[in-house]
């Protein structure tokens, strides 16, 4: 089912501003990498919110997950604040590992393997 407009803006909105809380909190910054709010969906009655979570050099991002739900509450707390006039209830939040940046890396390195693997071409073969 598609997202509908009202949903899209209310996750844009909840990106934003927990990105912003993240750093407020010093949640951006964890093990010597980095985290950062990759996407929120929102169900259609606004109640829930699937947060998917990016992480870049992080050694244990199942610890950095632990520690955002450690502080959920406080996450929440600054969340009502900032969109207090625009929300009539903040949605309940689900936190979710997004695992996309280790595919992409992963991607990339079978690529590089490849590439090395393939003998070089020169011009009197292809002619």
């Amino acid at each position: 089912m598609q997202e509908g407009k009202r949903q899209k803006q209310v996750a844009g909105v909840l990106q934003e501003e927990l990105n912003t809380i993240f750093r407020k909190l010093n949640l951006h910054m964890m093990g010597g990498g980095m985290v950062s709010i990759a996407n929120v969906k929102v169900t259609p009655d606004l109640l829930e919110a699937r947060v998917y979570i990016s992480v870049f050099n992080v050694e244990q991002p199942e610890l950095a997950l632990k520690r955002i739900e450690d502080r959920a509450w406080e996450i929440k707390k600054e969340l009502s604040e900032k969109v207090k006039h625009q929300l009539r209830r903040i949605p309940v939040f689900h936190y979710f590992y997004d695992d996309t940046l280790d595919y992409v890396f992963k991607m990339e390195a079978v690529f590089e393997k490849l590439k090395s693997e393939q003998p070089p071409t020169t011009e009197t073969e292809n002619s």
